[in-house]
């Protein structure tokens, strides 16, 4: 292993991006880097851009997207990367050459990718970020810790669909406005997927007091962890929505119903508990029933349906046909008779909590 000195100045030069943006950059005196460093999940790595691809911008840590030239350093993270509609990719095992496989700064080596997307862009690790005790600096150094609340958990609304851009976010946020025009105070949380601010930042511009991700729980993305990892995002998340002084809560669980993590969620009893209602998001009237049919076996409580589908009239009238529930577009979700059709109970705010075990 080598380690060498790195001034704060190039550090501050770099573009930080999204996912690593918790951490404390004054922290980091060194580089460390050799054959014999093998990074993992959440490390923060500075990186320089050899060759600008699909992504040809970074989400900074405070939102802007900043046009990336090859050349640039720039300070992300490792991860894993799940996404059908882009890449499939995994945290190397060397420092060698990778792929920026997410805006919003995942660096992995990418394994697939859709046949409509451009190769990622390119880059060069140039060392792992290390403190002055020689520890390499990670996004679990500031993760939330999970809470035990002393009052009942506000009501909690799940958000699942049937795939990327099947319109989970786009429902989420505009719940979220619904639920505030009902009086509520909201807040929000993106419980898997991969480190971006936009649907957080989405959810906060709807009327969100408080927008969590896993990132906050110490994860860059949550493809590959186990169940166990996913229950406890969910534990770190919830606790700390609660005991921030609101009533109702807005979770959204990334990718389809299919997708690993997302299929670990619908048998999991920590999830279940911690949910009061469901909202499926659905492309078309088919992918809607095929869901509905899954979460009903699992026996979770779907309320609703909504997604892209709610965009045509007809698929709307062929789901409301074959399912009997209410299909809700986005001015039905925005409005504050949503807290009647979710049949939102108010419950005591939280007024104190205390850290768990």
């Amino acid at each position: 292993m080598n380690l060498s000195f790195i001034t704060q100045e190039r550090l501050l030069k770099a573009k930080l991006a999204y996912t690593p943006r918790n951490q404390k950059l004054e922290t980091a005196v060194a580089l460390m880097n050799g054959e014999n460093v093998i990074p993992r999940a959440g490390d923060l790595v500075l990186a320089r851009v050899t060759k600008i691809g699909h992504h040809s911008g970074l989400e900074l840590a405070h939102g802007r997207r900043a046009a990336l030239f090859a050349g640039d350093e720039i300070i992300v993270c490792y991860g894993n990367r799940y996404a059908p509609d882009q890449y499939e990719a995994h945290v190397p095992d060397d420092l060698g050459p990778c792929d920026l496989v997410a805006s919003g700064g995942i660096a992995a080596r990418m394994n697939y990718r859709h046949a409509g997307v451009k190769a990622p862009t390119e880059i060069e690790p140039i060392g792992l970020l290390a403190d002055s005790d020689h520890r390499r600096i990670n996004i679990k150094d500031t993760a939330l810790p999970k809470l035990v609340n002393l009052f009942p958990r506000p009501y909690t609304v799940g958000v699942f669909g049937t795939s990327m851009n099947a319109g989970k976010t786009t429902t989420a946020a505009c719940m979220i406005r619904g639920l505030v025009n009902a009086g509520f105070r909201v807040g929000a949380a993106k419980i898997t997927g991969t480190g971006s601010g936009r649907d957080t930042w989405l959810m906060t511009d709807a009327g969100s007091q408080l927008t969590l991700d896993f990132t906050h729980a110490g994860y860059p993305s949550t493809y590959l962890l186990s169940a166990e990892q996913v229950d406890q995002i969910i534990e770190i998340l919830v606790t700390n929505l609660s005991a921030a002084n609101i009533n109702a809560i807005v979770l959204e669980i990334a990718d389809g119903l299919l997708q690993r993590e997302t299929a670990a969620l619908l048998n999991s009893k920590v999830f279940a508990k911690n949910i009061d209602s469901l909202i499926f998001a659905a492309g078309d009237a088919m992918g809607a029933v095929a869901g509905a049919e899954l979460l009903e076996q699992k026996k979770l409580p779907l309320t609703g349906i909504s997604g892209r589908l709610t965009a045509s009239p007809l698929a709307i009238f062929e789901t409301e046909k074959a399912l009997g529930l209410p299909v809700l577009d986005k001015a039905a979700l925005s409005s504050g008779t949503i807290a009647d059709v979710l049949q939102v109970q108010q419950r005591q705010p939280l007024g104190h909590s205390v850290l768990a075990g």
